[in-house]
């Protein structure tokens, strides 16, 4: 899905050089999610089930922005 693609590519740009390495690692562990779960959390505004997958959601829509 391209809009995935892009938000997921706008945080590699735009935070993954700079990101603590638990962050890293739950990046990491985000995309394990199945596509479906992913887009429900990036595009749908699905509230993730816990505290690290959120700041990942949220780390990854602020890069969308920022780059817009």
């Amino acid at each position: 899905m391209k809009e995935l693609d892009l938000l997921l590519q706008g945080y590699l740009d735009g935070r993954w050089a700079t990101a603590a390495a638990d962050e890293r690692a739950a990046f990491q562990a985000f995309l394990e999610l199945p596509d479906p779960v992913i887009a429900g959390y990036l595009l749908g505004g699905n509230e993730a089930p816990d505290r690290i997958t959120q700041g990942i959601v949220d780390a990854m829509r602020g890069a969308s922005q920022a780059a817009t």
